[in-house]
């Protein structure tokens, strides 16, 4: 069985600022600044979304991956669950399989997306995080996803305590978001497209 991910976000009002205390405590950047378009897929009945999980497939570049994750485990901090991910050759042609299957993307989201790690600890040993700087249209986000006690180490190294921790995924940030501004939700893209 898969290893379980474990992760939280951080909102983030400076990015500049946390940019700087990532390289002071010794991250760099392993991936650099890429656009994502992610589709959430489901059957017609919605019963992924009624069971917390997720058929995501997503688009980087010429890349794409496809996801499954199971339903959240419960923790009040943070946010775990199960995750299968895999890179598929041709997006295109793996989300006519889907939906030959009788999927259909149901919301569709965007971010770019910058990838980075502390390749060694103060000891010299390899650290097992990763942190990701995520700008979306609802706004810019820290995910630190490792360990609990390295994500414990790493949130207050950057300044943040546990009650600052989102468990929810963009989607309902996304979905709040609307609620909040009375606005109907649609896709979560940037610019005019919806």
């Amino acid at each position: 069985m898969p290893p379980n991910e474990t992760e939280i976000k951080l909102s983030v009002s400076n990015a500049g600022a946390v940019k700087r205390r990532l390289a002071d405590l010794g991250f760099r950047k392993i991936e650099p600044r890429h656009f994502e378009r992610n589709f959430l897929f489901d059957f017609s009945d919605l019963r992924l979304r009624k069971s917390s999980c997720v058929v995501r497939l997503r688009q980087e570049g010429n890349r794409s991956l496809v996801t499954f994750k199971g339903p959240p485990l419960q923790s009040s901090t943070y946010k775990i669950r199960r995750e299968i991910e895999t890179g598929v050759e041709d997006g295109h042609r793996f989300r006519e399989i889907l939906e030959a299957l009788g999927l259909r993307a149901v919301f569709s989201y965007e971010k770019y997306r910058t990838t980075y790690a502390a390749l060694r600890n103060k000891t010299g040993a390899q650290t097992s995080g990763l942190v990701v700087f995520d700008e979306t249209p609802v706004g810019n986000f820290l995910e630190l996803e490792g360990p609990k006690r390295w994500i414990d180490k790493v949130a207050q190294g950057l300044g943040y305590r546990r009650k600052d921790y989102i468990t929810a995924s963009y989607v309902a940030l996304y979905f709040a978001k609307c609620e909040a501004e009375g606005t109907k939700p649609q896709n979560m893209v940037f610019g005019a497209r919806k």
